[in-house]
């Protein structure tokens, strides 16, 4: 009988899916994104990395919630609204209903940082500023 509630138990533990949903951006597949991915942080905010649902290395997930960075996201439009610079890496930030979305400004393609109100306090972006660094900036840069 242990035996058995054992099993059941470890199967059960296998069916628990700890994956984070996230999906590749239009643009994940240029050739940047796969240099700006290697360049991932290992944890972000002390948060470990997670796996993520798809196999793009171009987007990874840190912690519970998770923070999910993707490469590949349509720039933001000129703008000095929301406009941040960290560690030389231009962002632009927005509110969304569950934290922020950060986009780097001035590169092209652009990388996405979705990050949850339990981190906000203090943005963790400069973890991303290696894999920024690896997309050139160009004109466009917070005043």
């Amino acid at each position: 009988m242990t035996v058995c509630a054992l099993a059941l138990m470890a199967t059960l533990a296998a069916c628990g899916d700890d994956t984070v949903k996230a999906t590749p951006a239009d643009s994940a597949a240029n050739p940047l994104c796969a240099k700006a991915s290697r360049h991932w942080p290992s944890t972000v905010s002390g948060q470990k990395s997670r796996k993520v649902s798809t196999d793009s290395a171009t987007v990874h997930a840190w912690g519970d919630p998770a923070i999910i960075a993707r490469c590949g996201v349509t720039p933001p439009k000129p703008t000095a609204s929301g406009c941040v610079s960290v560690d030389g890496i231009d962002w632009v930030g927005s509110k969304l209903s569950d934290g922020d979305r950060y986009v780097t400004y001035g590169r092209v393609p652009a990388i996405e940082v979705l990050v949850p109100t339990k981190y906000n306090e203090l943005p963790p972006l400069g973890a991303f500023t290696a894999a920024a660094d690896e997309i050139p900036q160009g004109t466009h840069k917070c005043s």
